[in-house]
Parts: C-alpha cells; structure tokens; sequence
C-alpha cells in the first residue's frame, strides 16, 4: 500500500505582526515552536492564514528559514499558489527549501475544470516535490470538483493530496471515496474535521490549532485512530472555537485569540484590519472555557 504522505493535524501558522507593521520574528519562532510541542504532524506556512499575500520576498524567506530552524525536524507544506504558472513558478523557485507546496485553485481568473486540471499538470512538471491542491472557493471564486481533483490524483505525478476548504461535505466524501492509495485528503475548515476523517480522511490544515494546538492535535490524533466516541466529545467542545476562528475573515480572530494568549499582537495588515471588539468579546469568552 503506496504511504499516506500528508497526515494528522497541521496548523496554517498565522504571521505576527509588531505594532508597527512589521513582523515580529522573535514572536513567529516560538509559534513554530509551541506547535511542535502541541504535537503537530507537519506545519503549513506562508498561505492564508500568514497573509501572504501582503509579504515580502524578503520576509517570507526569512519566516520560512525559521520556520525550518524550529520545525524540530517536521515536513514544512509551503503556500506558493497564485493565478499564473509564472507567478506560481516564481514562489516555488525562491521558497525552494519547502518539503511541500500548496498550490491553491488560480483565483479572480475563474478557470474551467479543464484548465484546472492543466494548471496542476504544468505546475507538477516544475518541481519534484508533492504538491497539494488547495480548493477554497470561498476565496477564489472557483470550486474544484470531486471529478477534477480525482483526474489529477489518478493521473498526474507528482499530486500528493488535497486541502479541501469547499464547506460541501457530499464534495469531499466523493473524493475520499474514489481517491487512489496514498492520496491525502486533508480538511481545510476546523468544524469539518472530525466528519471527514470518520468518513475515511486524513487530516487538517487547521486555523484554529494556532490558538489551541494540544486538544485540535489530540481530537484529530483520536479520530484517526479509530477512538471515535473520545474524538466526538472533544470535537463538541472544540466548536465554538473553531467557529469562533471564523466570525471575520481568517486570521484576524485567530490573531486577536494568541494576543489575549499574550503570544503576539493582534495587528494586521491592509486590507485586513484588527479584531472588533465584537470579535474580542467572542474569543475572550471562547477561551475562558479552556483555562
């Protein structure tokens, strides 16, 4: 049986900023750490919930390297999708010390399923490492169907897995059931993760372990291994978090949750802005049922 390359509970980690705007590297490097102490499986960085869109190439090669130097020897899974193969192309040669690349469905273009289907092929003849699809139409305004995702597992080299943010439960058990072995699929929403591994999943991306990485580790580490009725009632308890992750637009509440954590400020950067006090409100109440 060909090895499940991607498994168990990964956190999206999310980029610290300082007040002023800049990143709080001293603050980043004992993120990766806590999590490697939490018991994560692999780390994901450099994707939504790092803003990477608002980075520089500077800065994120320097995150990336602690990232690495911190990592305690765990697979780094890297953010280097855009919407073009130059652009991706581009990411993927200067990020190039990635275990890893999530490559998210190209955004603002629409593209067909055909052209997704030939966007991953190209993308998968320029690197020899595994690549992860990233569907989140939420986002991109593109939904990769069951049929795609499965058509690139079964015929493209190279494609390891996907992190399926869809929000479209009957999407993701299609994959899960045609998916050939050794093909990952991985949960890209918090509240979904408990269902899709009971159905025969393998994990998540998750947004919601950056805030508490030991019981989102433990509820995924129990539901894989077949302890369901343990998983469920840690899953139960773990849902106003992982909704609470999403009353505005990721990460601004999960960064708002590790400031009043005291782990880092809540500071973003345009064009998203800081937590209101609505959100505050929220997760200071959140996290005073796990203290």
């Amino acid at each position: 049986m060909k090895k499940i390359l991607f498994r168990g509970a990964g956190p999206a980690l999310v980029t610290p900023f300082k007040s002023d705007g800049s990143v709080d590297y001293e603050a980043y490097a004992a993120l990766v750490r806590r999590q490697v102490e939490g018991g994560a499986d692999f780390l994901v960085a450099l994707a939504t919930s790092a803003e990477a869109p608002v980075l520089s190439a500077e800065e994120k090669l320097k995150l990336l390297a602690l990232t690495r130097e911190n990592a305690a020897g765990l697979p780094i899974i890297v953010g280097a999708g855009s919407n073009s193969i130059p652009g991706t192309k581009a990411n993927m040669e200067l990020l190039k010390d990635a275990d890893a690349w999530l490559i998210v469905v190209p955004f603002y273009n629409k593209p067909t399923q055909e052209g997704m289907f030939f966007y991953y092929k190209a993308i998968c003849e320029l690197t020899d490492k595994p690549v992860i699809i990233y569907n989140v139409p939420g986002r991109t305004g593109a939904n990769m169907l069951p049929e795609t995702a499965l058509r690139l597992a079964r015929e493209v080299p190279g494609i390891a897995g996907t992190k399926e943010a869809s929000g479209k439960f009957d999407q993701i058990k299609a994959i899960i059931d045609g998916a050939p072995e050794g093909f990952s699929i991985l949960s890209g929403d918090d509240d979904m993760t408990y269902d899709i591994i009971a159905a025969g999943g393998h994990g998540v991306v998750s947004v919601a372990q950056n805030v508490l990485p030991k019981p989102v580790t433990e509820m995924v580490h129990l539901a894989l291994e077949g302890k369901l009725d343990e998983a469920a009632a840690l899953n139960a308890r773990l849902q106003t978090l992982f909704k609470g992750c999403f009353v505005e637009s990721n990460p601004i509440p999960a960064k708002a949750a590790l400031s009043q954590l005291g782990l880092c400020s809540k500071t973003m950067r345009l064009p998203l802005t800081d937590a209101t006090a609505s959100t505050e409100a929220t997760i200071k109440v959140i996290l005073s049922q796990w203290k």
